[in-house]
C-alpha cells in the first residue's frame, strides 16, 4: 500500500515530499516531511527510488522547477496527530490506484517501477 496526500493548494494527490534541510541527508527530510505530512514513522531507505520533475507554484505566484526524489518508507504506524493533520487529506492506495491518482507522470512511472520491483517482476 502507498500513502498519497493532498497537496495544500491545489489538492492534488502527492507524496510528503519538502525542501531540502540544512544539516540533514535527502532521505532524513523526506522521513521528515513524511512525519509532518502524513504522521507516518518508520523506516527510510538511503537510496532513492528514482526522481521526478514538477513544477512548483510560489505565492508569487512564479513556478520553478523542483527535482523530487523518492525514498521508499517501510512504514511502521501512522500517528494519530501530527502537524499538518487538518491541512491535507491522506488515503491508503493500491500501487496500480497510486499511479492513477497522481497528476505527475514521472512520479506514477516510479510508483509502478517500484511495486513491480516489490512483486518480483523485476530484479
Amino acid at each position: 500500500m502507498i500513502m498519497l496526500i493532498t497537496s495544500r493548494e491545489s489538492r492534488r494527490w502527492v507524496i510528503p515530499k519538502g525542501w531540502p534541510m540544512k544539516g540533514r541527508k535527502p532521505f532524513e527530510a523526506a522521513a521528515r516531511e513524511a512525519y509532518e505530512e502524513a504522521g507516518l514513522i518508520g523506516s527510510i531507505g538511503k537510496r532513492p527510488l528514482g526522481f521526478y520533475l514538477y513544477e512548483k507554484r510560489l505565492k508569487s505566484r512564479d513556478a520553478v522547477l523542483c527535482q523530487v526524489k523518492v525514498f521508499p518508507l517501510e512504514v511502521r504506524k501512522q500517528l494519530k496527530h501530527w502537524p499538518e493533520q487538518h491541512e491535507r487529506e491522506d488515503h491508503w492506495f493500491t500501487p496500480s490506484d497510486a499511479a492513477e491518482a497522481v497528476a505527475e507522470a514521472g512520479l506514477a512511472a516510479i510508483i509502478r517501477a517500484a511495486s513491480k520491483r516489490d512483486s518480483g517482476l523485476l530484479p
